[in-house]
């Protein structure tokens, strides 16, 4: 898809890699909805708001609004749609990448539980059924973005992991039911470290010279977008899309050795350290 022209919706673009999509699908030439929680007047623990992410856009002479959205209330994602759609006149674009995380397997609250899979899952569920009779029009591409936890069992990410696996599953049977209205959706997986404000504030990593920032795959986010039919129903690992297509080259201080998992395992996980911590434990 051209991107000259075209309406992108993004969730979770108050920080991190939904911010660096934002500006980066800005530059290719869309105008931009950026939808989040934090904003100015209420914003949350981990930096970012909509309106620093707007006022980017804006002063590279982009077109950017924000929509401040709670992902985990349907109305709201509702009304996120219906408010991009009112300002631009149209939507071509939706990239799901919100998420949320929370420290815990077997033994997380269950609201914390039910909170994760409303805003990773359902959320973008929601949306992407929302969008659906504005891109029919004239046709659009999703993109959902992932994580390597999809695939492997990391300790205390048990919920988050669920989230992701069901995304992916949402992706391909979303790609099979639109592909006859030229609607494109595609699953983007973050697989190599990436140092996004929210994900460095959940690890005890202190080392962190192989992260890549947030620009490098906003660029894979991107490419995936560009692509022309018949281009769908692909889940792509960001470490696999860099091999293949020689796009999202390194940023990182020393190259990455890992070699993330590309399907989901089929045997048992052996037990290892958590790397996670929890965010919101007391301070004092």
């Amino acid at each position: 898809m051209d991107l000259r022209g075209k309406v992108a919706l993004i969730t979770g673009a108050s920080r991190g890699v939904g911010a660096a999509t934002a500006v980066a699908l800005a530059d290719a030439g869309c105008a931009v909805a950026c939808a989040a929680r934090s904003t100015q007047a209420n914003p949350q623990r981990t930096a970012g708001t909509l309106e620093e992410t707007v006022g980017r856009i804006r002063e590279r002479g982009g077109d950017a609004i924000a929509v401040p959205t709670n992902l985990a209330v349907e109305d709201e994602v509702v009304a996120m749609v219906r408010a991009t759609a009112e300002h631009f006149g149209r939507i071509d674009v939706l990239v799901n990448n919100a998420a949320v995380t929370f420290v815990g397997d077997l033994g997380i609250p269950l609201h914390r539980h039910d909170l994760t899979m409303a805003i990773n899952a359902r959320a973008p569920f929601v949306a992407i059924r929302e969008v659906v009779p504005h891109m029919e029009k004239s046709g659009g591409a999703i993109v959902n973005v992932s994580s390597a936890a999809a695939l492997y069992p990391y300790p205390d990410n048990m919920s988050y992991g669920m989230s992701k696996v069901a995304l992916e599953r949402l992706s391909v049977d979303a790609a099979r039911q639109l592909y006859r209205k030229n609607i494109a959706v595609n699953c983007f997986r973050i697989d190599l470290p990436v140092a996004s404000e929210g994900f460095v504030a959940n690890t005890n990593v202190d080392d962190l010279s192989t992260w890549e920032p947030c620009e490098v795959p906003a660029e894979g986010i991107r490419w995936m977008l560009e692509q022309p039919m018949p281009y769908s129903g692909r889940r792509e690992s960001m470490y696999a899309l860099r091999e293949r297509e020689g796009i999202m080259r390194t940023r990182a201080k020393r190259p990455s050795e890992l070699t993330p998992p590309q399907e989901l395992i089929n045997e048992l996980a052996p037990d290892r350290a958590s790397t996670y911590k929890e965010p919101y434990a007391p301070t004092s």
